[in-house]
């Protein structure tokens, strides 16, 4: 259980204590929960030292999710992505070393479904830490700081997919993703956008927008409730399951986050 993000300004002196300097935010969060959602990485590539420097703060045992940049999935339309790919590994992921959980890619409300276009960019994913540092070879010059393509120990990557247009509830979809060994991600966004809760990878991807109000409202503990429930149905078939709370607007991620880990425990 963990956030989608943890540097918002509106934490500090609410969740984070008063004084806190902003450079020890991550570990004061990750003292409290064992994963986080990195989401700078789908404004911008970021450097290596980054990668490197947030592992350094925290704990053994703490996982982090990359989310995949928006210039792949929301301007380049996962078309023609190869070196921006490349660009993407090369930035410093890899440098979290076992610390690296799944990598979300989340795909622009207005992009509907086609099979064609998904499977070519499945096909283009690196499988293992090896592949990915392979693949990360061939950036350009867009990579800010010294490029990082060091695989470390080779080991398996994990992807999940979270969509938002209509299209998507369709059965060829969560079959096209068991084919690709690909999670298709839980979404709950007050109505906002679809809400798929199809298990189609070993693991599960779950991202909690905000119950009543996108972003905003939290979950009461009725609601915690019942998400723990479903989590724990699907680790009872033998399923990792990673939970971000992205409502926060009013501060309601972080405490959310804690809440389920307790109810879970």
């Amino acid at each position: 259980m963990g956030t989608s993000g943890w540097r918002y300004p509106a934490w500090r002196g609410t969740f984070y204590p008063r004084g806190l300097a902003q450079r020890r935010e991550l570990e004061y969060l990750s003292a409290r929960m064992n994963t986080a959602e990195i989401n700078g990485s789908f404004y911008s590539l970021q450097r290596p030292e980054r990668y490197r420097a947030w592992s350094a703060q925290t704990p053994e045992g703490f996982v982090f999710a990359v989310k995949g940049g928006r210039f792949i999935t929301h301007m380049k339309r996962l078309v023609g992505v190869e070196v921006p790919l490349a660009n993407f590994f090369a930035s410093g992921v890899l440098a979290l070393g076992h610390k690296l959980g799944p990598i979300l890619w989340q795909l622009p409300p207005t992009l509907a479904f086609e099979p064609g276009r998904l499977a070519n960019f499945f096909a283009l994913l690196p499988r293992t830490t090896r592949a990915a540092a392979e693949l990360a070879k061939k950036h350009d010059d867009k990579v800010k700081g010294e490029p990082h393509t060091d695989a470390g120990p080779d080991r398996p990557l994990r992807y999940a997919l979270e969509v938002r247009h209509p299209s998507f509830q369709t059965a060829e979809f969560p079959e096209l993703l068991r084919d690709n060994g690909i999670a298709s991600v839980v979404s709950d966004s007050a109505s906002t956008w679809l809400t798929l809760e199809e298990v189609t990878a070993d693991f599960v991807y779950v991202r909690l927008h905000g119950a009543e109000e996108l972003y905003a409202s939290g979950y009461s503990d009725v609601a915690l409730r019942s998400w723990a429930g479903k989590i724990r149905a699907w680790q009872a078939g033998r399923r990792d399951a990673y939970v971000y709370f992205d409502n926060d607007a009013e501060v309601r991620a972080p405490h959310d986050a804690i809440a389920l880990a307790a109810l879970m425990a």
